[in-house]
């Protein structure tokens, strides 16, 4: 068992370094890779993008963290970055559909949001109890102990590196401009981090609402599906343009010489 000193406001410190981090890679992406990709977007959408992503993420992340915590005993208000996530994903398609925007419009905060969630699981961690994200108790070697003698699952840990799992993933797929990291890497995400959240959620402490599944488990589901269905109708959509591309570079009978 690992004892792990801890402090409430490290969680403050993670924040602000995940922050800046998230941002800071946000930039050297945009200028390395994304800027052709990430200019057509602006092309589609005015000031009413940015306003349905914070009208969405700030009531999601608190909507959904705080109907789990004032579920459990001793229930106070509380966020969740999954909350935020589907909260802005929701106001933000509502929004393209207004405008008739297609394709996706995340591919710049790929990286910024993997790299939030690797530093910002440490302040969940070594915040400690205090911040209600930690795991089921378990006797395996690596089990943290946060202060009350028990060892622990360090689920925030298994979810930094599974993100930066994902995030050294999408760094190659730019590298070597792959489609699904060009084009595509916003849903990979989304489909990615529902699925690892969705195996982290069994080894929290969080109260049940559907059988065995608590409420982050409903949304992880929503996510992976939502990464899964618009990625592989994106996909679809590049594969006809494709198709009809080749289809009038074909010389017809009008051009052969007479």
């Amino acid at each position: 068992m690992i004892h792990i000193p801890t402090a409430p406001w490290a969680h403050s410190v993670f924040d602000l370094l995940a922050w800046g981090g998230g941002m800071g890679l946000g930039a050297i992406l945009y200028r390395w890779r994304l800027s052709e990709s990430v200019n057509k977007v602006a092309l589609k959408v005015d000031g009413g993008y940015f306003a349905a992503l914070a009208a969405g993420a700030i009531p999601g992340a608190w909507l959904a963290g705080s109907l789990n915590t004032l579920r459990a005993a001793g229930g106070a208000l509380s966020h969740s970055v999954v909350g935020a996530l589907v909260g802005a994903i929701v106001a933000v398609e509502i929004y393209k559909a207004l405008r008739g925007v297609k394709g996706s419009t995340g591919g710049i905060f790929v990286g910024s949001f993997s790299l939030g969630v690797v530093i910002g699981r440490f302040g969940c961690l070594f915040s400690g109890l205090t911040d209600q994200t930690y795991g089921r108790p378990t006797t395996l070697p690596w089990a943290v102990e946060l202060g009350d003698g028990i060892g622990r699952h360090p689920v925030q840990i298994y979810e930094s590196a599974a993100m930066a799992l994902f995030l050294l993933a999408y760094l190659a797929g730019l590298a070597v401009r792959a489609p699904w990291a060009m084009r595509r890497g916003f849903y990979v995400m989304c489909l990615w981090y529902g699925v690892q959240r969705f195996a982290w959620e069994f080894l929290k402490p969080y109260p049940r609402l559907i059988g065995p599944f608590n409420l982050f488990h409903v949304l992880c589901l929503g996510l992976a599906a939502y990464g899964l269905g618009y990625y592989l109708a994106d996909r679809d959509r590049d594969r006809e343009r494709d198709a009809q591309v080749r289809a009038l570079s074909v010389p017809g009978p009008d051009h052969q010489p007479v």
